[in-house]
């Protein structure tokens, strides 16, 4: 008789190495048990990095999110999914670490920045599934999914990044602590990417998204953005929302097709198979198309 996995289980997971495998593990958690929940927490820890000034003012200088914020959104998805969906060494993934790493190549971004950044990948969408999932992360999860993130910070040059799920969360943790401040540039990308995650509802909806998507922020961050803070019985509402879908949720059968970012609504500006190697913004001068595009990829190693 065939045995019909319970929806909250891990034994997907069950008998892979944590540190070798951690890239099936990673995959089955991000398209198989939480894609929404890993979309909304990276898109959340994304959100995070925009109250330190110096990744704000950036990120607000180079007019991409504010004014394309949408394509933006798609190609850090995309780029950032390819490694997850075919595996760091895939031409696929190879290419999309190669454009990212080729955008950040653009400007003078910090070892620092960029290692708070990975930090950000790791600890939020745990401390999110542990609040809001339908179950939390097992030991071996967390183990793969920190493994995972130390490869991609390997692929991206950046040092010393942190060994163990601690080690990241005390880094995120005093980086904020360090580094959170209100900066304009930073306000105007939060407030595009605010808008942003509004406009994938319906327009009736706007105004309560809106308040939902602050209450859901902590205090620190909130004062980075000078937000007004929630009222309590705001915030009560929205994560009572988010935990009485956690327990519908674990209800349900298991999910037994993967969940990609191109398939979904929020992705807007390519369909079908898009060419990861034309996305992202290249530097001034640049010819840029599909073609031209895979061949200036191609060049870089790595």
């Amino acid at each position: 008789m065939t045995r019909v996995l319970p929806y909250k289980s891990a034994d997907r997971s069950a008998g892979l190495d944590p540190v070798a495998d951690c890239v099936e593990i990673y995959r089955s958690l991000g398209t198989l048990e939480f894609p929404w929940d890993l979309n909304q927490a990276l898109s959340f820890a994304l959100f995070r990095t925009y109250a330190v000034p110096s990744i704000g003012r950036l990120l607000d200088e180079t007019g991409q999110f504010t004014g394309a914020c949408q394509k933006r959104y798609d190609d850090t998805a995309l780029l950032l999914e390819a490694p997850l969906v075919h595996g760091f060494d895939s031409p696929e993934g190879r290419t999309g670490v190669r454009r990212v790493n080729q955008m950040h190549a653009m400007y003078d971004i910090s070892n620092d920045d960029m290692r708070y950044v990975l930090a950000t990948f790791v600890v939020v969408p745990k401390r999110w599934l542990d609040d809001f999932g339908w179950r939390p992360l097992t030991d071996g999860e967390v183990t793969a999914s920190v493994h995972y993130y130390r490869t991609l910070g390997r692929r991206m040059a950046i040092k010393d990044v942190p060994e163990t799920y601690e080690e990241f969360a005390d880094l995120m943790d005093s980086y904020e602590r360090e580094h959170f401040a209100v900066d304009e540039g930073g306000r105007r990308v939060a407030d595009a990417t605010l808008e942003l995650l509004v406009s994938f509802y319906p327009s009736l909806a706007a105004p309560a998204v809106r308040r939902f998507s602050r209450a859901l922020m902590d205090d620190p961050l909130l004062d980075a953005f000078a937000y007004d803070r929630p009222a309590p019985f705001v915030r009560a509402v929205s994560t009572g929302a988010l935990k009485a879908r956690a327990r519908l949720v674990a209800l349900l059968p298991p999910r037994r097709t993967a969940r990609l970012g191109i398939d979904t609504p929020r992705i807007r500006s390519y369909t079908g198979t898009p060419d990861l190697a034309a996305m992202g913004t290249f530097a001034p001068g640049c010819p840029v198309g599909p073609g031209l595009a895979r061949e200036r990829t191609a060049s870089v190693a790595g």
